[in-house]
């Protein structure tokens, strides 16, 4: 597969994984790590493509946070109000955690209902996907 592709794939994989869409950027990452592909622009494909793709999320909860309850937004409003509440005694600094598989999209949604800066957003929400990025490719070249 061509250089360029396999980075385009690496971005798409890594945008879509960040937003609701049932991707999984590790294991394209594991597959393209073991082609002579460049390890550290790798990462940076990534990260970019998983930050920006977390940017989704966080203008849909920008915009259409609100809609709680409705068909479009199935949480319930009391739900809503829970997350909110966690989220505003935790702080910002849980955008760190926008990498784990499992919490990871909701708080990025959040970041946009609560309306975190988008500098801000992009800042930890990029730094904690960067790391994870960082961490898989290390595990794997120490293999």
């Amino acid at each position: 597969m061509d250089a360029v592709l396999s980075y385009l794939l690496m971005f798409g994989t890594a945008f879509g994984a960040a937003t609701i869409l049932p991707f999984y950027s590790e294991v394209v990452l594991l597959g393209l790590l073991a082609t002579d592909l460049n390890p550290g622009i790798l990462w940076l494909v990534a990260s970019v493509g998983n930050t920006l793709g977390a940017v989704v999320n966080w203008f849909i909860g920008l915009k259409y946070g609100a809609l709680a309850g409705s068909r479009w937004l199935p949480a319930t409003e009391d739900q809503m109000a829970r997350a909110q509440a966690w989220f505003s005694r935790w702080g910002v600094w849980t955008l760190l955690l926008a990498w784990a598989p499992v919490g990871g999209d909701a708080l990025t949604f959040l970041g946009g209902i609560m309306r975190v800066r988008l500098w801000l957003f992009l800042l930890l929400v990029g730094a904690g996907k960067a790391a994870r990025y960082a961490a898989i490719i290390l595990a794997f070249e120490a293999v």
